[in-house]
């Protein structure tokens, strides 16, 4: 299954928490033309109401922070967050930072920007979570690299090797058993030895 693309809006949900009444309507009135169904924020919410909502994308007026809630928090991390700013102040500006938003939009509202905005915050999303699934990987490698390495060492003890030779002699011997170095390493410090081809 292919993942949307972040052009493509209609059909999205989104969790929208506007104050003013004006921004609101502007922000009915696009969504309507992207396609974009709405759940509104109720001041009141607590995060728990709207859990089966599973918004795409959440659009969170300055004037809401900060949220006191961690249910609040919880289900806002699962979605970008478009923040929108009416004032510039530090304090403000650090309420919404503590957001971690995709994107923003500056009050009052305009119908232009939006699309936009909402595009660069799933583009953001997707690019974050590839970076994310990039460092899993690099973290595993990190983690395989101590055993590549005790089996380089056990290599160079074993058969007289310089360090050079001894990973050249594990990698030809991976490729020929068509493993990874990593999970050959594996079963050379497990067995003490370089394990002999099949066949």
């Amino acid at each position: 299954m292919s993942k949307p693309s972040s052009f493509s809006l209609r059909g999205r949900k989104a969790l929208v928490a506007i104050k003013d009444e004006r921004d609101a309507t502007i922000v009915r009135r696009q969504f309507e033309r992207l396609g974009i169904d709405i759940v509104t924020w109720e001041p009141g919410w607590d995060g728990g109401a709207n859990i089966d909502c599973r918004p795409d994308v959440a659009l969170i007026d300055d004037e809401f922070l900060p949220l006191s809630s961690p249910a609040q928090r919880t289900s806002l991390g699962r979605s970008p967050v478009i923040a929108l700013l009416g004032t510039e102040t530090p304090s403000r500006l650090k309420l919404v930072l503590d957001l971690d938003p995709a994107s923003f939009l500056v009050k009052p509202l305009r119908s232009a920007g939006i699309y936009a905005a909402l595009v660069l915050a799933f583009e953001r999303r997707e690019r974050t979570n590839e970076l994310k699934q990039q460092v899993v990987k690099l973290e595993q490698r990190l983690r395989s690299r101590r055993v590549v390495l005790a089996a380089v060492l056990q290599v160079m003890h074993t058969h007289a090797l310089a360090e050079p030779a001894a990973f050249a002699l594990i990698r030809r011997a991976a490729m020929e058993q068509r493993k990874t170095i990593e999970e050959l390493s594996a079963e050379i410090t497990a067995k003490g030895s370089l394990p002999r081809a099949a066949g």
